[in-house]
């Protein structure tokens, strides 16, 4: 068995101090190894958005190991963590925080443009990974000309544009109507299965949830459960999301 692509370790996180402190986690140990499709669920408090926020590397722990390939990253300086995420992480959101005025191909250029990449490498790129979402064909679109679906597929091209090895999806499908919701979960079966990128995911709904390999349970800012899922809901799935969708310019609904 391969060795944990990330590893917490009696991670704490307190907000404030005295008698305001917040304790979100309370001693969380969890391994996530590479290729893992891992959805992290529990009630409103539970501590599963610090979580993420902590394996993102947007938050610190107060006390505790992170060890990301073996490096402890809670060691690591502003800086340093930023560089971390640019180079191995990829975020998607529900509100997928995607630029109004700005074309799908200038959107997931972003990423790579903060990298310093040449022009031509960007657009080569981004033309990939759109295409890789099934949206050859809508580079020119601004969010607004995108259905909510559409609008989600960019925001998921523009993580793996760096090709990075771990996909971060905060509720990826919450504001996406039950047909919507579907295809990106398939989708995001496929990136991990087809392209081996290990996906953590944050989901409240259980039929999202079974797409993944693993469910992890938070209650009280502690791990309660953590369960693979024998019979992931993606090896049932009719592949569809591989192919492009309607033609731009036709209704999309």
């Amino acid at each position: 068995m391969s060795e944990p692509l990330i590893r917490l370790r009696g991670v704490t996180k307190v907000y404030g101090e005295g008698a305001t402190a917040l304790q979100a986690l309370k001693g969380v140990d969890l391994d996530v190894r590479p290729g893992d499709f891992v959805a992290i669920m529990g009630p409103s408090g539970s501590g599963k958005s610090t979580a993420m926020n902590m394996l993102g590397c947007l938050d610190t722990p107060t006390s505790g190991a992170y060890l990301f390939q073996g490096m402890h990253v809670e060691s690591l300086t502003r800086d340093q963590r930023a560089r971390l995420r640019r180079r191995f992480f990829g975020f998607v959101f529900q509100g997928f925080n995607l630029l109004a005025r700005t074309s799908a191909q200038e959107n997931v250029e972003l990423p790579l443009l903060y990298r310093g990449e040449s022009a031509a490498a960007r657009h080569a790129a981004a033309a990939k990974a759109l295409a890789s979402v099934g949206l050859a064909g809508w580079e020119h679109h601004t969010p607004a000309e995108l259905s909510g679906g559409q609008q989600q597929r960019v925001a998921i091209a523009r993580a793996i544009v760096t090709e990075p090895a771990v996909l971060l999806a905060d509720e990826p499908t919450g504001n996406l109507d039950t047909q919507r919701s579907r295809e990106i979960m398939e989708l995001l079966w496929r990136l991990n299965v087809e392209h081996g990128i290990t996906v953590l995911m944050v989901t409240h709904e259980a039929d999202m949830a079974a797409y993944a390999k693993r469910i992890v349970h938070f209650v009280d800012g502690v791990v309660a459960n953590d369960m693979l899922n024998p019979h992931p809901a993606g090896l049932h799935e009719t592949p569809t999301v591989a192919a492009p969708l309607t033609a731009p310019g036709t209704e999309v609904h």
